[in-house]
């Protein structure tokens, strides 16, 4: 529900929410490669029932239970390490406002890289927004494709530019293509998937 959410449709974002705590009630964890859906499930969704206590405890119980990708294999699986097969390659890195700001995973999807033989490469822009934000891409587009536009011509050359969010990715994949900028874009599970296949 975190489109109808952005947008302030809140009984639509409600009935989403609701929907969410139905399908993945009884499972142990809930796993989502994207850290704009874990905020949403972690930090918005409980607001929604704020005036509702049995589906307001629900929406705890969920955001309990919900981890970003990336933070689930180190924190919960105490990964360190996924296999070797990105040696020799160099990505850069982006760290989108949801995953690294709202939740705090900073560091450990540049570890998992690293230790997956991969060379993250210094970017100036890897901390700024890309210009998404659902909704606000819409809403603001000449601002949306300009903060697009500034991380893309500040990225170094590299095998893939990267990041735990895959709307930030297919924001910044879009708008290089729209320019005709050779990009190749990954998202981090595609390519810790690589490394473990690989080595």
């Amino acid at each position: 529900g975190q489109p109808a959410y952005n947008a302030g449709h809140w009984d639509e974002a409600r009935r989403m929410a609701a929907h969410t705590q139905e399908v993945f009630e009884g499972c142990e964890y809930v796993v989502l490669p994207s850290g704009s859906c874990t905020t949403m499930l972690r930090a918005y969704s409980p607001r929604l029932f704020e005036g509702d206590r049995p589906r307001y405890e629900a929406a705890l119980d969920l955001a309990g239970r919900s981890y970003e990708l990336v933070e689930f294999l180190v924190k919960v699986l105490k990964t360190e390490r996924v296999g070797r097969g990105l040696a020799g390659r160099h990505v850069a890195y982006h760290h989108g406002c949801h995953v690294s700001r709202e939740l705090g995973v900073k560091e450990e999807p540049v570890r998992l890289l690293e230790a997956a033989g991969a060379e993250v490469v210094p970017w100036e822009a890897d901390q700024e927004c890309c210009g998404f934000g659902g909704v606000f891409a819409v809403k603001n587009a000449p601002v949306s494709l300009a903060m697009a536009d500034r991380k893309l011509d500040t990225l170094p050359e590299v095998d893939a530019l990267t990041s735990a969010d895959g709307a930030c990715l297919l924001h910044l994949a879009g708008r290089a293509k729209q320019r005709g900028l050779d990009v190749p874009v990954r998202h981090v599970a595609s390519l810790l998937w690589e490394a473990h296949r690989g080595g």
